[in-house]
């Protein structure tokens, strides 16, 4: 009876190595902006459908204090995905602004495998003051909340600011407030954005329940004036944010955004993630807008993304093999692509 038990007990437990080894299960720990943005949200819609899809990998979503924090967590191995955007991208590169004194600190460079969508970036003002401050010019000296300060699209509002040479004073308040404090006087502008031209953050949806806002568009000139800087101009419905936001058009500045893994996740898998990730586009943008550009085109947006920061971060193998084989990849670019 004793050998019966020993020998059940050993076969119980080959069976169960076989099964490990047969079916082993590699986590991710995917870190994104706190709960309550676009890219939080748009991460978990995107975890969801990978951890069903690609049983192998389990998923975690991490939110951190902002998608910078995930480029940080990732390059000092904390965390093994993150969420990262040309803005991000150009300071690491460039060992200036956030990323200032970083480079030591870095375990492995970050790499781009997955562009899902672009933010675009804009600024409003309680709609008692709309014919006060008609452009971004009048926000000289002004009470402002451009997002929270790990914020890239704080950055890129800065930017844009800065480039214009509009000097004000930046408060920095909790997301869950800006409603609020706009309505009470205490700020007197806030940032506003949107995902894919589509999509705005929920906090925006809070905010709008606290206070009237207007959009503020940059005039003519300051249009002008963006892009002789480099950046690009779009013109958002106002439908997309669910509210009379007293304009006919909300001008936004968009940048790139992606999801990212590194070279633990090997090239035949990313190149599953992005073939699972095109088949059920338009099952993820009917769950998330975020997702429209890559409905709509996601090759295309591929290449675009790429091309906004091929000269800052290198690019996943599996990255590269889908956008030779959907016929997007740039031969020139091959020296780009990450390796061990």
């Amino acid at each position: 009876m004793r050998t019966r038990v020993l020998t059940a007990i050993v076969v119980a437990a080959l069976v169960g190595m076989t099964t490990s080894v047969a079916w082993p299960q590699q986590d991710i720990r995917w870190g994104t902006p706190p709960v309550g943005t676009a890219g939080h949200k748009a991460m978990v819609t995107l975890a969801n459908l990978l951890n069903k899809e690609m049983p192998k990998y389990r998923i975690s979503v991490l939110p951190t204090a902002g998608a910078i924090a995930t480029v940080k967590g990732f390059a000092t191995k904390e965390l093994d995905g993150y969420y990262g955007s040309d803005v991000a991208f150009q300071e690491l590169a460039s060992d200036s602004g956030r990323f200032k004194g970083f480079k030591e600190r870095v375990q492995r460079q970050p790499i781009q495998s997955f562009w899902s969508n672009t933010i675009e970036v804009g600024l409003a003002v309680h709609v008692r003051n709309k014919d006060k401050i008609r452009k971004w010019g009048d926000l000289a000296g002004k009470r402002m909340f451009t997002g929270p300060l790990p914020f890239d699209t704080r950055a890129q509002t800065e930017r844009a600011l800065n480039g214009l040479g509009v000097k004000f004073n930046y408060v920095q308040v909790d997301l869950a407030t800006v409603g609020s404090l706009l309505e009470s006087g205490a700020i007197d502008a806030m940032s506003i954005y949107t995902g894919s031209e589509s999509s705005p953050p929920p906090w925006l949806s809070e905010a709008s329940l606290a206070a009237d806002w207007a959009a503020l568009n940059p005039n003519a000139d300051e249009i002008a004036e963006f892009k002789k800087m480099g950046f690009s101009v779009v013109e958002v419905s106002p439908k997309v944010f669910n509210r009379d936001v007293h304009a006919d058009k909300v001008v936004e500045l968009p940048f790139y955004y992606s999801f990212n893994v590194g070279l633990d996740v090997p090239e035949a898998d990313v190149y599953e993630m992005l073939n699972i990730t095109e088949k059920h586009a338009a099952e993820l943008a009917s769950t998330d807008p975020t997702f429209a550009q890559i409905a709509k085109d996601m090759k295309g947006f591929q290449k675009r993304g790429v091309q906004s920061s091929v000269d800052l971060v290198p690019i996943h193998p599996g990255l590269a093999k889908w956008m030779r084989e959907k016929g997007v990849w740039d031969p020139e670019w091959d020296s780009k692509i990450a390796k061990r």
